[in-house]
């Protein structure tokens, strides 16, 4: 018993004076990348409707324009903007009909979940949609 309480001290005495460990990289190691399925329905171009996986941090998946749409998505973080937050309710649109397009994005993103839908109806809509581009496609007539 005796060695091992030496044992102890000698081994706290030791690493003390090796000095402090260098901080754990946790922020690196708990990050998850981001993870997205991109819907898009309805554009009036069969080419770009259709469904896609969108990785970051990596960059990866099948989206056409993944580097694109995650450095989008990075621009948008840096910006405080929150790119899947909904419309506010009371909000003044202008009325004009953008088409039919509707998108809905699924996933997770800086360590939340996102389950977040778009389409063109009004003048937010529309300029919600735009503000996300290259992550939805440019649905614009």
């Amino acid at each position: 018993m005796l060695r091992l309480a030496a044992f102890a001290v000698t081994s706290a005495l030791a690493a003390a004076a090796a000095g402090p460990l260098p901080p754990l990289p946790l922020g690196r190691l708990l990050a998850s990348p981001d993870r997205l399925t991109v819907a898009v329905s309805d554009t009036g171009n069969r080419r770009i409707d259709g469904e896609y996986r969108l990785e970051c941090r990596p960059v990866g998946g099948d989206h056409p324009e993944a580097k694109e749409a995650c450095d989008r998505l990075e621009q948008l973080a840096r910006e405080g903007k929150d790119p899947f937050a909904a419309e506010p309710k009371r909000r003044m649109c202008t009325f004009q009909d953008g088409g039919p397009a509707k998108a809905r994005i699924t996933g997770t993103w800086h360590g939340r979940k996102v389950d977040s839908t778009f389409h063109r109806k009004n003048g937010c809509d529309i300029a919600r949609w735009n503000d996300l581009e290259p992550v939805l496609p440019s649905a614009r007539s």
